[in-house]
């Protein structure tokens, strides 16, 4: 059905790993899959083509989009109409408001599924995924756990061992620069790291 999907989770909940799953069930059925990530995401070039990859080692070539990009010029450049054609969004919480709205646009004609975070590590909404939030046809959760056991729901992000709560919104990293955590956790941490 056509809709505007937003799937969110911590960093390491197989965020990345489902929509390329779902990809390939798409591709499965005879669908033309259309898969985009932000250009500022360039931790994986293969041979001078962008790849999605997920830390598990599936992986996909894919297209990118930067913030000045056009959803509606970007169909017409790669020919995408929406018969039985498909469009997932890694790291979503990159797109920006207006480029929400146009795949909110596109998703009356074809599926238009997005992955990525709900927050930043100051626990604050992305752009995009507020306006994800507040539009999106459905709206799931994929859960992932702290080290404690419980839910993860905060991306923390770890300078010299700490605990960062300044700092550039986007800064590209994965379990080098982040960790998530409950927010238990995460406030302890920062309590007793602002104790020293």
């Amino acid at each position: 059905m056509s809709k505007l999907y937003f799937k969110y989770g911590a960093m390491g909940s197989s965020k990345t790993a489902q929509a390329l799953m779902c990809k390939f069930n798409y591709e499965q059925k005879g669908f033309k899959v259309y898969l985009f990530k932000p250009k500022s995401d360039n931790r994986t070039i293969v041979d001078g083509q962008a790849v999605v990859s997920s830390r598990i080692g599936l992986k996909s070539k894919c297209n990118e989009f930067d913030c000045q990009d056009d959803f509606f010029k970007l169909c017409e450049k790669y020919d995408i109409k929406g018969e039985r054609e498909v469009i997932i969004v890694d790291e979503c919480q990159f797109l920006t408001k207006r480029q929400v709205n146009e795949l909110k646009d596109i998703s009356l004609n074809m599926p238009v599924l997005c992955y990525g975070l709900l927050t930043n590590f100051k626990t604050e909404l992305f752009e995009g995924s507020k306006r994800l939030i507040e539009i999106a046809d459905s709206i799931m959760e994929i859960k992932s756990i702290c080290k404690c056991g419980r839910k993860a729901t905060v991306n923390a992000r770890l300078v010299d061992g700490k605990i960062a709560t300044s700092g550039e919104e986007i800064s590209i990293g994965a379990d080098e620069l982040y960790e998530s955590m409950c927010y238990a956790c995460y406030k302890e941490k920062l309590e007793n790291q602002n104790k020293k």
